[in-house]
């Protein structure tokens, strides 16, 4: 029998691992850090629920890009109303900008640290090298790139292993949590699940299932194709399963890093992910220090390509541009001005008097509120037979739809009720 090699295992998937790790930016990272610190243990059951309901949606988005053939705002142009789809793509893209703003300004801090220099020109740097990459490097080569980049994440679960974990605690925690009716512990858990299920994640997910039929010229769309659907549902399940998977894996250790590490000596004000790398050296280590700091610019540059990337595929759909990261820019000079537009506005958001981590977190929050429209768009989307044709979605992925739009809702709500933090 013949062994399948680590690299013949990353061929096998494609879109589903690329966004679970993305979904593990610098910015994530300051959302889960924040939430360990500030509250321990008590916020690691969020994780645990987040993954079946990320699953699902995420599922959604995958078979409504490769049913149809199109991304997320195209269907939504061909079937609701103008302002629906303006309302979404615009909020879409300011999200996204203010993200690309924190996680290059984290990834800059993060190089300062370990090497000192000047913050700021390496945030540029490497805002300016991942605008790069996408506009001159094929979409076949660079997404195989992508993929060896989710390995940074492991990082993140090295560091835990440098201290004591009380797995019997850490079991009861997660099983039974001490949940806080208050403000502040529902706005970090609207922020936490808001940076869990993303709306760029839907929309990225589903344009690459698009851009994988356009590399295969044996591919095209299930829905004029149905006899290839049971093949492409299964791979799109186990890449799914496998790249939320080991996106809420590094959620978890991330959490309980900070929780060990800095709740329990009271450093609980964390506002980024490199206050959250500055406060581990004196307390877990060297060690600890350097693989998080490491790990804030491997994921870094995983994640901002895919939030250029959402926000251009967004755009460019809903206002009948050429788009595909396969094209060369002569050919999608729109599509790709808006993935520069959108880097080089975060790079420069980091030279005016803003602070782009109190930002982030809002956006995080914001995030989580737009998810619950836009989730039950595509939700409303994946039973359409106009637009799924005989492949809608089956029970099992309505219920799993559905429940992370009815939990994200709760959520929120409880949020507003008891008072945003």
């Amino acid at each position: 029998m013949k062994r399948i090699s680590l690299t013949d295992w990353i061929k096998k998937l494609g879109p589903g691992l690329i966004t679970g790790a993305a979904d593990d930016d610098p910015s994530g990272i300051a959302t889960y850090s924040q939430a360990g610190a500030q509250f321990g243990f008590a916020m690691l059951w969020t994780v645990l629920l987040t993954y079946p309901l990320m699953v699902g949606i995420q599922i959604v988005s995958a078979r409504i890009g490769c049913v149809t053939g199109y991304g997320l705002a195209k269907n939504i142009r061909d079937h609701y109303p103008p302002w629906i789809l303006r309302t979404t793509v615009g909020l879409l893209l300011m999200a996204n900008i203010i993200n690309i703003a924190a996680d290059v300004s984290a990834m800059g801090d993060a190089l300062a640290l370990v090497a000192g220099g000047p913050a700021r020109i390496y945030a540029a740097f490497f805002g300016v090298l991942s605008a790069l990459l996408q506009v001159f490097i094929p979409y076949r080569h660079y997404v195989f790139f992508l993929k060896w980049l989710t390995l940074s994440l492991l990082a993140y679960i090295a560091t835990s292993f440098v201290v004591h974990v009380p797995w019997s605690e850490v079991a009861q925690q997660v099983v039974w949590p001490r949940f806080q009716w208050r403000g502040e512990y529902l706005t970090t858990v609207v922020a936490v699940f808001g940076t869990t299920i993303s709306p760029y994640l839907f929309f990225w997910q589903a344009s690459q299932e698009v851009e994988d039929q356009k590399a295969d010229p044996s591919a095209q769309a299930l829905r004029r194709d149905p006899e290839q659907a049971d093949k492409n549902f299964r791979r799109i399940r186990l890449d799914t399963y496998i790249g939320m998977g080991f996106s809420n894996l590094v959620a978890f250790f991330i959490m309980l890093t900070t929780s060990l590490i800095l709740f329990r000596n009271d450093v609980t004000d964390i506002q980024s992910s490199t206050e959250a790398a500055s406060a581990l050296r004196p307390l877990a280590g060297e060690y600890a220090f350097l693989i998080f700091s490491l790990g804030i610019i491997g994921t870094g540059l995983l994640a901002i390509p895919v939030l250029a990337g959402s926000a251009a595929y967004a755009v460019a759909e809903a206002l009948h541009w050429r788009n595909s990261l396969e094209l060369k820019p002569y050919r999608a000079k729109k599509f790709y001005s808006i993935i520069i537009f959108a880097t080089l506005c975060g790079v420069l958001l980091n030279f005016v008097h803003m602070n782009p981590i109190k930002a982030l977190y809002w956006s995080a929050v914001i995030n989580g509120v737009i998810s619950v429209p836009i989730m039950s768009l595509m939700m409303l989307m994946a039973v359409r037979k106009d637009i799924m044709g005989s492949l809608v979605i089956h029970k099992k992925i309505q219920i799993l739809g559905w429940g992370a739009v009815l939990v994200m809702a709760a959520v929120v709500i409880c949020m507003f009720y008891f008072g945003v933090g």
